[in-house]
């Protein structure tokens, strides 16, 4: 499958839903706190695309070969929940930690971003486990430049979480985004250095480790959309749209409240 490269004019397409993108978790974030539910958080989200925005939420009936459409517009994955967790009339609770995945359609073009949330006063294990899957984030993104290769990006993602003493799930990756919601290339979050495709100006895709406290096997619920990780451990994920520059790197899915990259990058 050819990777579609961008135009210009497609960027600033991308660009602009991108930052509605950032802006939905900008919105939401205050909300995110014991006692609402995570079916109030999709609600909260859905009307802000869809009336303060004027946007799609891509996920809300979105139906992949193999899938049933999924019924709401956001994902909301707890504690160890991988990704794809369907939003319900489940309470957040003190010690929770929750990934919310955001995919607003503007103009034709999506944007793509999660971020994980801490509820009160998750444990140490939990915290360290999130920041390392920021780190996870920022570690791949810093290897995206025109020449670099795929394998560049999920050698360095995977590095940094063995180190941790944590595990990368296989079965789900990052993925080419533009006027479709998955594209090629596929962006695996493991691999080998200077391996798979080499990057070139213009490609457009999504960098969202998914990282597990244990093992990495994984099961899927019974409403055909929820991940969980087999043996129970927590998992974490967070997620930044990137293009490719002739210079490096561009996050797209930016905004007032996105979290920096990590100081030690540089």
């Amino acid at each position: 499958m050819a990777i579609p490269i961008k135009t210009p004019q497609k960027i600033e397409k991308m660009r602009l839903a991108g930052r509605l993108t950032a802006e939905v978790l900008d919105f939401i974030t205050p909300h995110v706190r014991a006692g609402i539910t995570t079916g109030e958080l999709d609600r909260l989200c859905h009307d802000y695309i869809v009336e303060v925005q004027q946007a799609i939420p891509a996920p809300l009936n979105y139906s992949p070969p193999g899938y049933p459409p999924y019924p709401k517009s956001i994902c909301t994955s707890l504690n160890h929940q991988v990704c794809h967790g369907v939003p319900s009339d489940r309470q957040l609770r003190n010690g929770d930690i929750v990934n919310l995945d955001v995919t607003v359609i503007k103009d034709g073009y999506h944007g793509d971003s999660s971020r994980m949330f801490l509820v009160g006063e998750p444990s140490v294990l939990a915290r360290r486990l999130c920041e390392v899957t920021f780190e996870c984030l920022w570690l791949g993104i810093a290897q995206v430049r025109a020449g670099a290769s795929l394998g560049d990006i999920g050698h360095a993602i995977q590095q940094h979480a063995e180190k941790a003493g944590y595990s990368v799930v296989r079965e789900f990756c990052g993925h080419g985004i533009g006027e479709k919601f998955h594209e090629e290339p596929q962006v695996l979050h493991y691999g080998k250095p200077h391996t798979g495709v080499k990057l070139e100006p213009g490609m457009v895709f999504t960098i969202e480790p998914m990282i597990n406290a244990g093992k990495a096997a994984i099961r899927t619920m019974a409403d055909g959309w929820t991940i969980v990780t087999k043996d129970h451990s927590l998992s974490a994920q967070w997620e930044h749209t990137v293009l490719v520059t002739e210079t490096g790197f561009e996050v797209l899915t930016v905004s007032a409240g996105t979290r920096p990259q990590p100081d030690w990058l540089g």
